[in-house]
């Protein structure tokens, strides 16, 4: 199995620190008093088709000419740490005793050899300075610069050094706005150069297609303004930015490195189309090896004046969404793979307060068709808070139109309900039911499963055992999670159940209604 991770690109030169895939950001986005340039619109974007030949000298050119505008961007935060004697054992005696086994020689401290450390106060947490190193662009001759949310993240200090200047010449920073949803962070300078700042250009992302010539600019490992050069290998790669959110990024295998963080990715004209955010390492390097992400600069310049502002505004209507399986088309009434199906909705959301269930599927949204889970994730966060949206569905075969007032996304309210929710429980009775052809084992609720998984009900089987191979396990069921129905019949027990899986034909769908810490999903299952 590749053993590969997603490390995000700012270097820590006093605490190196790499990131799993599926960091969870619970930030308030609400940080900060308006600036006087907050009603400025976004910059000019040039969408002129990019064509012309590759000389000698391109990417000289570019370098020379994006360079000024790229600034290395030092932070400092607090972080708690315990006191190193934790790492052994905490209690009584000092850490010589503890490692060692004898009294420390010195004697003089509580447990060297007097008193045994009877009355020694628990250890308490100690604040360590961690200074952290990152790239930005300037946006604005006020002093405007663009870099990621997880280069500021946290930070007591900002110190931004600019092109061309002396290395120990730094400039305060603060910041304006932040989105951990597209990782982006609009920083300010607060002590101004007695000269005029350069502007970076913007190009149009949306014009990048996979083998197109882009140049990298940022500080990796601390070499401030390190050009490398690549192509844009993929688009739309999903980059995950919180708990089940994700963001769709550039891949690029230009070299970029812990430090290149919130750095420009840039077109054959100059033009930033993207914004360095994270790379895959393999597990034994933390460097480069070809595969990188950037945020889509089409999609950061539509926040700007958000960002400007100090609040990022999304739109929320409480559902999780899924794939459509591939030959569950006819079985469900539908006309294509086109739309999203909805696994979960969250009670009291608005979805839920509009009537939409696990198992529609949204076809249109807001008078526009939906052909994929990421365009509705698109529409219904640009959608503003409080509009009633018409959204086309299909429930049992049949479309309807159901109107969805809009919530507004609450971001940290989100993560902290998610995180909060129990864990799955454990095995039932001792004579459970084996469904052939799903790999699921399942089981009546005892009352004592009842009270292990906080159920309400009896009602439905409890999935006590996946086989590691199933279409069970690919579809991600899970033991404790509970069938309530099989398509839109309701089960009572195990033994219906099974009944009614077993009606599947092999290679037919079975739509399972589950239940999974206190909330209802609807998940599609394919049998052998």
């Amino acid at each position: 199995m590749l053993n590969r991770k997603i490390t995000l690109l700012y270097s820590l030169p006093i605490v190196l620190m790499s990131v799993l895939v599926g960091m969870i950001i619970a930030s308030r986005l609400d940080i900060s008093p308006p600036t006087s340039a907050q009603t400025v619109a976004a910059p000019p974007m040039n969408s002129a088709p990019l064509n012309g030949a590759i000389s000698a000298s391109t990417f000289r050119d570019i370098a020379k000419l994006a360079s000024p505008a790229v600034v290395n961007i030092r932070t400092e935060s607090r972080q708690r740490t315990q006191d190193l004697s934790d790492f052994f054992g905490g209690g009584g005696g000092d850490l010589f005793e503890r490692f060692f086994g004898t009294p420390n020689p010195r004697g003089g401290g509580p447990g060297g050899g007097q008193g045994g450390g009877q009355g020694r106060q628990a250890p308490q947490p100690r604040e360590q300075v961690v200074q952290a190193a990152g790239t930005g662009f300037i946006i604005d001759k006020a002093g405007f610069i663009l870099t990621n949310n997880h280069v500021v993240e946290g930070a007591t200090k900002i110190a931004v050094s600019l092109y061309g200047e002396d290395e120990d010449q730094e400039y305060e920073a603060r910041v304006v706005g932040r989105d951990p949803l597209t990782d982006s962070a609009l920083i300010e300078l607060t002590e101004k150069p007695n000269h005029t700042l350069p502007e970076i250009k913007f190009g149009d992302s949306s014009q990048m297609q996979p083998g197109d010539w882009v140049m990298a600019i940022g500080n990796p490992f601390g070499y401030a303004h390190t050009v490398s050069v690549g192509v844009i290998s993929g688009l739309d790669r999903p980059f995950s930015v919180a708990n089940r959110r994700q963001a769709q990024v550039l891949q690029t295998d230009a070299a970029i490195n812990p430090g290149n963080s919130g750095g420009p990715l840039l077109n054959i004209r100059g033009e930033v189309i993207g914004m360095n955010t994270a790379i895959i390492t393999d597990g034994q390097r933390q460097g480069n090896i070809g595969i990188g992400f950037a945020i889509p600069s089409n999609t950061v310049r539509d926040l700007l004046p958000q960002l400007r502002s100090g609040k990022i505004t999304r739109g929320r209507i409480g559902v999780e969404i899924g794939l459509i399986p591939r030959n569950a088309v006819d079985e469900w009434g539908l006309k294509n793979r086109e739309g999203a199906l909805v696994s979960a909705v969250s009670p009291g959301g608005a979805a839920d307060k509009a009537g939409m269930e696990p198992g529609d599927v949204i076809i249109a949204y807001n008078g526009r068709p939906v052909k994929s889970s990421n365009e509705l994730v698109s529409s219904v966060t640009a959608t503003r808070p409080g509009t009633s949206v018409p959204v086309r569905i299909v429930r049992d075969g049949k479309e309807q139109t159901i109107n969805v007032v809009v919530d507004e996304l609450d971001l940290e309210a989100e993560q902290g309900a998610q995180q909060s929710r129990g864990g799955r429980g454990g095995r039932g009775g001792p004579e459970p039911e084996t469904t052939a052809g799903f790999g699921l084992t399942l089981d009546n609720i005892t009352p004592d499963i009842a009270r292990q998984l906080r159920l309400e009900s009896s009602r439905g089987a409890v999935v006590v055992d996946v086989d590691p191979n199933s279409p069970a396990a690919r579809s991600g069921i899970g033991e404790g999670d509970v069938i309530l129905r099989v398509g839109r019949l309701p089960v009572a027990n195990a033994a219906e159940a099974q009944r009614e899986l077993a009606k599947v034909p092999s290679g037919g769908t079975a739509g399972l209604r589950v239940l999974r810490d206190g909330q209802e999903r609807f998940i599609p299952i394919t049998k052998e």
